[in-house]
C-alpha cells in the first residue's frame, strides 16, 4: 500500500530508576529525533497521579517541546476535556498556536486520565458529568478557537486570545463508538486509541466514517490509529524490550500501577508468566516485522495516519526503535499528502 504518515505518542514515562526531570528530558530528545527522522507529529498525553507518567500538563510540555524543535507538529494525545473549563483549554492552545503557528494540535479526549478519586480532586467535584456535557464543552472549545458551529456559545462573550491569525487543529480522540460518532457528526479528524489494546478498533473507525459530515475544517474523513510498536535487531530482542511495558499494562488491567522496571526485572517478576500470556495487539519485532504489522493495521482500518507508541525502559532503545521503523517507511514522501488532507 502507499505509505502514510507516521507520528509518535510519548507519555514522558518515568522508569524505575529515573526522575521526572529525566523523563521529560528524554521525551524532548525523542521529539527532536522524531523530527529529524520525518515523523509528522509528536503528541503527549494527560495523566495524573501515576507513578510512571510525568506528562501531567500537556500544554506546559507542548510549549517546551515545540520550542525545542522546528518543524514537527506538537500536540496533545490528549487533553482530557472533562478535567478543565473549556475557556482555559482554548486560552492555552490559542497561546501555543500564536507561539508556534501551524504546528499545534489539540487532541481532546473525554476520559479522566486518572482514577475517580484523583479525578474528583482535579475537577473540584465528584459529581458525574452528563452525556450532554462533553459535546457542549467541545463545541465551546472549538468556537473559542474560531470554529463556530452554533449561534450561541462561550465565544459570544469570551475570547481565547485577542487577535488570532491561525488556529490549532482540533482532533477528537477516543476508544469507543461514542467519540467516533461525535467526531464524524462534527466533521473532525478522529484518532482511535488502538494502543489501549481493548478492542473495537474496526468498529469505531467504521462508525466514524459512516457518521462523517463535511465541515468547515475537513471535507473527507481523516482517521488516525495508534499502535504499540517496538523494533529491534531481532524479534527476541524486541519482545525483551517490550517486557517492562507488557508487565505494566498487565498491572493496570489488574488494578495496580506497577513500576516500569528493566527488561530483566520484568521477565523475572513473579507475575511475568501471566503478563506474557495476556493477549495483545502490540507490534514488536524486527523493523520488517513491525512495518508489516503497521501496514496490516493501516489496511484493515483504512487509516490516513498511524501513531507509534513504544514505551521502553531506556530512551536509547526508544530512539533505536523509531530509527529502525523510519528506515523501513517512506516518511518524508508522506508528509505533503498529510498536510493537504488535514486542512486548517
Amino acid at each position: 500500500m502507499d505509505s502514510i504518515p507516521l507520528s509518535v505518542l510519548d507519555l514522558a514515562t518515568v522508569s524505575s530508576d529515573a526522575t521526572s526531570a529525566q523523563a521529560l528530558q528524554e521525551a524532548t530528545l525523542v521529539a527532536q529525533r522524531a523530527e529529524e527522522l520525518g515523523y509528522l507529529r509528536f503528541w503527549v498525553a494527560e495523566h495524573h497521579n501515576m507513578n510512571t507518567v510525568a506528562s501531567t500538563s500537556p500544554a506546559v510540555l507542548i510549549a517546551h517541546v515545540a520550542a525545542s524543535t522546528e518543524r514537527i507538529k506538537v500536540g496533545s494525545g490528549g487533553v482530557m476535556l472533562p478535567n478543565h473549563a473549556p475557556l482555559v483549554i482554548a486560552e492555552q492552545f490559542a497561546l501555543l498556536e500564536a507561539l508556534h503557528p501551524g504546528r499545534i494540535d489539540l487532541g481532546i479526549g473525554r476520559a479522566p486520565g486518572s482514577d475517580r478519586q484523583t479525578m474528583a480532586v482535579i475537577r473540584g467535584s465528584a459529581v458525574a458529568l452528563s452525556v450532554e456535557d462533553f459535546p457542549r464543552d467541545l463545541i465551546d472549545v472549538m468556537g473559542l478557537l474560531g470554529d463556530v458551529r452554533t449561534d450561541h456559545g462561550l465565544w459570544n462573550k469570551f475570547s481565547a486570545t485577542p487577535v488570532a491569525t491561525s488556529s490549532p487543529h482540533v482532533i477528537l480522540l477516543g476508544s469507543s463508538g461514542f467519540s467516533a460518532q461525535l467526531s464524524g457528526v462534527l466533521g473532525l479528524p478522529f484518532a482511535f486509541a488502538n494502543h489501549f489494546d481493548t478492542g473495537g478498533t474496526l468498529e469505531a473507525v467504521q462508525i466514524y466514517r459512516d457518521s462523517f459530515r463535511p465541515s468547515p475544517v475537513l471535507e473527507e474523513p481523516y482517521t488516525i490509529v495508534s499502535a504499540s510498536a517496538i523494533a529491534a535487531g531481532t524479534s527476541e530482542e524486541a519482545e525483551r524490550l517490550a517486557a517492562p511495558s507488557r508487565l505494566r499494562k498487565y498491572g493496570m488491567r489488574t488494578g495496580r500501577f506497577l513500576p516500569l522496571c528493566s527488561p530483566d526485572e520484568a521477565m523475572s517478576h513473579s507475575e511475568w508468566e501471566r503478563a506474557a500470556a495476556m493477549p495483545s495487539n502490540a507490534v514488536n519485532g524486527t523493523a520488517d516485522q513491525v512495518v508489516a504489522g503497521l501496514n496490516q493495521l493501516a489496511e484493515q482500518t483504512k487509516a490516513n495516519e498511524l501513531f507509534v507508541y513504544g514505551a521502553t525502559y531506556g530512551v536509547a532503545e526508544r530512539l533505536m526503535s523509531l530509527e529502525l521503523i523510519a528506515k523501513r517507511w517512506e516518511l518524508e514522501a508522506s508528509l505533503t499528502d498529510a498536510e493537504n488532507n488535514l486542512s486548517k
